[in-house]
């Protein structure tokens, strides 16, 4: 058996598929507090006027904070393009979920059995008991 040195191609190769891109994974972690940080701010503001512009920028933490997570810590800016072939039949059978399930959302087909008690309607009293004594 010859110890003979690897071909430079086999070692490039082999190289090339240890390489390991570098991620500061602390700054990723102090970007997630920082967003924690801001979202929580938001929630303390209690403005009916800017009710909406609350909501709006709290989603938009929530999607930079997943957008971090799926970034860097599931390792997707790492990947190739094939990522976006597997997802593409999840993304279409949600989007048929939610198609399919609008009509009974939105159409409210059926009504409730149970008469609606409102808060302004005067109280019907309870029948007296009845314990099966017969009187």
């Amino acid at each position: 058996m010859s110890h003979e040195p690897a071909a430079p191609n086999a070692v490039a190769a082999h190289a090339g598929h240890d390489a390991h891109p570098h991620v500061n994974y602390f700054a990723i972690f102090i970007a997630l507090c920082v967003c924690t940080g801001i979202s929580i701010l938001l929630d303390l503001f209690e403005s009916q006027s800017l009710r909406w512009v609350i909501v709006f920028l709290v989603i938009s933490v929530a999607v930079a904070k997943a957008m971090f997570v799926l970034t860097y810590f599931m390792h997707l800016k790492f990947e190739g393009n094939w990522k976006f072939i597997i997802l593409l039949p999840t993304t279409i059978l949600a989007i048929g979920l939610m198609v399919a399930l609008t009509p009974d959302i939105a159409l409210h087909y059926y009504t409730p059995d149970v008469p609606q008690v409102h808060q302004d309607a005067p109280a019907v009293p309870a029948p007296a008991a009845d314990h099966g004594h017969g009187h």
